[in-house]
């Protein structure tokens, strides 16, 4: 029967070495075929490789894959530079490669220059809160260890003791802020009529420093403990009673010389107003040129204004 067309050409097994013919073949001869074998069809394999990677169309009738040349002038040619994606918004495109670090947290461009001054200013607000943030020891004898005045735990807030001098623990400091809150200087300066000089003396109203938060270079804040803050009012002023009599009299005499203030802008806008008015009604007023003096009948001249017409009548000597 003939054979099919359609039929796929396969490659056929390797030929087996015959022994009728009289060629034995020992199993490094055979093993030397093999390999020259793999080697010629590795070889026929590269062949049709680098012939299907040249401009004929391949099997599927399309072009192969090729490097556009730098030289090309194809509308579809690569400069090498990614293009910007519309969809990601505004943003700004820097060089990494002319950054500084300057180990501060934030990057600075090459030639753009730190400011010195607000960098120390900075270390400095830094420096001065560094200082009482130091933890105290703790001894292992219980008995040694400070505790706390209302509760009796040893399990105190240091800060209060390092800064205020104050035995407190967090529960307590929690649960009566009418007495362990903190006041801002602000606060201490309108509702206790405290002033700066007393305030900034550590020893006389001890105060913890934070972190300015409007900005790091400003001067850091101070904050005061409450009951200290009373005790030392009421030992200024005399008792509570005499601190609201005061804050009553101060907020009076605020609110008297902010309406004598009134009154004197609303005075000189009067004067203003009146001087106005005034003015105006001066320069409205009009006045009369007279001519020459014209003889009327029987002895008597007139004067006739050349603006509006008024006459006057003149004795004529």
């Amino acid at each position: 029967m003939p054979e099919s067309s359609s039929v796929r050409p396969s490659t056929p097994p390797p030929p087996v070495a015959s022994t009728s013919s009289g060629l034995d073949l020992t199993p490094e001869q055979v093993k030397r075929i093999e390999i020259n074998r793999l080697r010629a069809k590795a070889r026929q394999r590269e062949r049709e490789q680098t012939a299907s990677s040249s401009s004929a169309p391949n099997t599927n009738g399309k072009r192969p894959l090729e490097v556009t040349p730098a030289t090309s002038t194809s509308p579809t040619k690569s400069d090498g530079k990614l293009k910007r994606d519309s969809r990601l918004g505004k943003y700004f495109d820097y060089d990494l490669s002319k950054m500084v670090n300057t180990k501060g947290g934030f990057l600075v461009e090459d030639g753009k220059e730190v400011d010195e001054e607000l960098r120390a200013k900075e270390k400095e607000r830094e420096r001065q809160r560094a200082q009482q943030n130091m933890d105290p020891p703790i001894f292992l004898d219980p008995t040694k260890n400070a505790k706390c005045q209302e509760c009796d735990t040893v399990d105190i807030d240091h800060t209060y003791k390092k800064v205020f001098g104050c035995l407190v623990c967090n529960k307590c400091k929690n649960e009566k802020p009418e007495r362990y809150s903190l006041l801002t200087k602000t606060e201490c300066k309108t509702d206790y009529l405290l002033t700066d000089p007393e305030l900034r003396d550590q020893d006389l109203m001890p105060h913890l420093l934070k972190a300015n938060p409007h900005k790091s270079t400003f001067a850091n804040m101070m904050l005061f403990l409450r009951y200290q803050v009373e005790e030392f009012a009421w030992k200024k002023w005399g008792s509570p009673e005499a601190l609201d009599a005061e804050y009553e009299k101060r907020v009076a005499e605020k609110k008297k010389q902010k309406n004598k203030k009134f009154e004197e802008g609303l005075r000189e806008l009067r004067r203003r107003t009146r001087e106005t008015v005034w003015q105006r009604r001066k320069d409205d007023e009009h006045k009369h040129i007279f001519g020459a003096v014209e003889r009327g009948p029987e002895g008597v001249g007139q004067q006739i204004c050349h603006t509006c017409g008024f006459t006057v009548d003149v004795e004529v000597l």
